[in-house]
Formats: C-alpha cells, sequence, structure tokens
C-alpha cells in the first residue's frame, strides 16, 4: 500500500512507538542532552538554559537533574544553576586520556595516610549521597555504600555542610527534615545543633561521634563550591574501640588538606 511516510522519518517512528517522537526522545535520550546542556561552556548554567538546549520540558529536566545530582554527575550551583560533577569530570579524564585517577588519588592518599576508611558525598536537599568509599585496612566494615543518603544532622560530613550554610537556610532544612534520633547521641534539638556547628565553625572539622551509628565515629571537613557555597565534603571513618576521639582528631591536617585539593575537581 502506498505510503508518504519515508524509511527514518522521525514522526513515523515515534507513531511506531505509541505515538512517542524522536524530539521527546527515550529517558536516556533525555538524560544524555541534560548532561550535554550542563556540561557546554559558560556554565554553570540556568534551569531554563539547559530546558531549552536540551529540549526537554521542565517537569522532566528537574526529575533527571535531580538524579544526576545524586549519582554525582551533575552539581548544583547556587540558586536554579547547575555545572558539571565530579563523576563526569572523572569519565571526561579517562576518555582524554588525562589523569583519572585525580579525585581517586586524593582520596587513597588520605585513606593510606590514616589506615581508615574514607568517603567522599555531595550534599542532596536534606541528605548526603556517599559517591566514593574507601574501605579501611582494618577487618571491619561500615555500613555504609555508594549512593546511599543520609542525614545531615547525625553524619560529620553532613554537619560541616551545615555549619557553612546560613542559619536560616538550616532552619528551613531542619523544619523539612526533623532531627530524628538514629543513636543516643544524636542530637535531636535545634539548640544543640546550632552549637554544635558554631563549634564546627571554629575548630574547622565536624565529629560525628556515635551520633549516626553505635560505635562509628567520623571527622569531616566541608567542599566549597566556586561560590562559597557548600557542595560536598570528606569524611574519615572509624570504630570507636579502636580509635579515640583525641586520635580522631589527630586527622584533621590531613582531611583539610584532601578537601582543599578536592575543591577545583568538583
Amino acid at each position: 500500500m502506498p505510503t508518504d511516510e519515508k524509511p527514518g522519518n522521525p514522526e513515523a517512528e515515534g507513531a511506531a512507538r505509541g505515538g512517542r517522537t524522536s524530539e521527546a526522545g527515550t529517558a536516556l535520550e533525555k538524560s544524555m542532552r541534560i548532561l550535554e546542556a550542563v556540561a557546554a561552556p559558560g556554565g554553570p548554567h540556568r534551569l531554563t538554559d539547559v530546558m531549552a538546549a536540551a529540549a526537554v520540558p521542565k517537569s522532566s529536566t528537574f526529575r533527571i537533574l535531580a538524579s544526576l545530582i545524586e549519582q554525582g554527575f551533575v552539581r548544583p550551583e547556587g540558586e536554579s544553576r547547575y555545572g558539571v560533577g565530579p563523576r563526569l569530570r572523572g569519565l571526561s579524564a579517562l576518555v582524554s586520556g588525562g589523569e583519572p585517577a585525580s579525585i581517586e588519588q586524593i582520596l587513597r592518599e588520605l585513606q593510606q595516610s590514616t589506615g581508615q576508611a574514607v568517603h567522599l558525598a555531595l550534599h542532596s536537599g536534606e541528605t548526603i549521597t556517599y559517591i566514593r568509599k574507601l574501605e579501611s585496612d582494618q577487618p571491619f566494615r561500615t555500613a555504609s555504600r555508594v549512593g546511599m543518603r543520609m542525614p545531615l544532622h547525625t553524619t560529620a560530613i553532613g554537619k560541616s555542610i551545615l555549619a557553612h550554610l546560613p542559619g536560616a537556610e538550616v532552619r528551613e532544612l531542619v523544619s523539612a527534615a526533623g532531627l530524628p534520633r538514629r543513636t543516643p547521641n544524636t542530637l535531636t534539638t535545634m539548640r544543640a545543633l546550632e552549637a554544635e556547628l558554631a563549634a564546627v565553625r571554629a575548630r574547622g572539622f565536624a565529629l560525628d561521634d556515635e551520633e549516626n551509628e553505635s560505635t562509628i565515629r567520623c571527622i569531616g571537613a566541608v567542599i566549597l563550591g566556586p561560590a562559597g557555597r557548600p557542595i560536598g565534603g570528606v569524611s574519615v571513618t572509624t570504630v570507636t574501640f579502636l580509635v579515640s576521639r583525641e586520635e580522631i582528631e589527630a586527622y584533621a591536617p590531613a582531611l583539610r588538606a584532601a578537601t582543599a585539593a578536592l575543591t577545583p575537581l568538583l
């Protein structure tokens, strides 16, 4: 039967897929176009510019960006702006033949100098998301894993992030997420949290002293973005029956050196 449709016609192919056209594309195609838009020169880019460049509706763009941020491919940059995340930079280095392990090397050096587990996490709304984990030299393992989302108020990285946010924003985050108790040591009042955040700012690092998980003690420091806003952090994680609070605080200089080295890479 004669037809006006030609092989490779986008509208015809879209109809065959149940009405979806190539202009809309699959979820994967949309994600790739959004990544290309975020990675374009002149970033960080506004949400409206990413939408226009990727030709993806606002609701889909926002949903895909949220997922890409969680996975570390995109990072939020202030009010409705988005830039390239560490995992996308790492892929770029692999493809270009550059140093693919620049982030990994920094984390590995920190792990080797302390002998303890090391985490790299990004700030994601009311939580942090782990995007790297290097295990301890010890035979003990923590339950954390890459991709896991954790509260801000119970973790060393989370508290280091909160300490560098405006007070009003901290209160908004707490109002939305609450201060749920995870262990007997968890800070569950705004007064206690604010006092802790003041101490974090004064000493330059945060501690999780069995506040998120029993027998686990962590020290964390913030990573700041170009605008001075916290985008994530690094922590060294220990077990309380092997490393005292005084001993873990001695890791602070190496930890701060690692976050300083990571800042231009994230």
